[in-house]
């Protein structure tokens, strides 16, 4: 990823209703949530809320897909992987050991066959 690139991203998350709003849409990965759903969550005008999902849409962090009458908002997690990498890519000037922490606060305590109520 590129500085412009990154810049437009961080530039989204700048504003705490967008940051709100993209944290709570990737809670509800993979399915995605409705934009009407994401505006009375965070109580928002839903006019308001469709102005902040266009920026996060524009920047690359979310994408749209109609469904019947509703848009669904998912994240899109190669962004989050592509921002996250550029984030730590030049991370503790070649000391793996150094990273090891923040490598574990990315890691999940369970995998994907085990998540349960009861990991994490």
């Amino acid at each position: 990823m590129e500085t412009t690139n990154a810049s437009e991203v961080f530039a989204a998350l700048a504003q705490p209703t967008r940051l709100e709003a993209f944290r709570l849409i990737m809670q509800h990965e993979p399915d995605g949530l409705p934009a009407g759903e994401v505006a009375r969550l965070l109580d928002v005008p839903q006019n308001t809320m469709s102005s902040h999902l266009a920026i996060l849409a524009r920047a690359g962090l979310i994408s749209a897909e109609r469904q019947s009458r509703s848009i669904i908002y998912r994240t899109e997690l190669d962004r989050v992987r592509e921002i996250a990498s550029f984030l730590v890519n030049d991370c503790c000037g070649g000391r793996p050991e150094l990273c090891e922490p923040l490598v574990a606060e990315f890691t999940p305590c369970c995998s994907p066959k085990e998540a349960t109520d009861a990991c994490c």
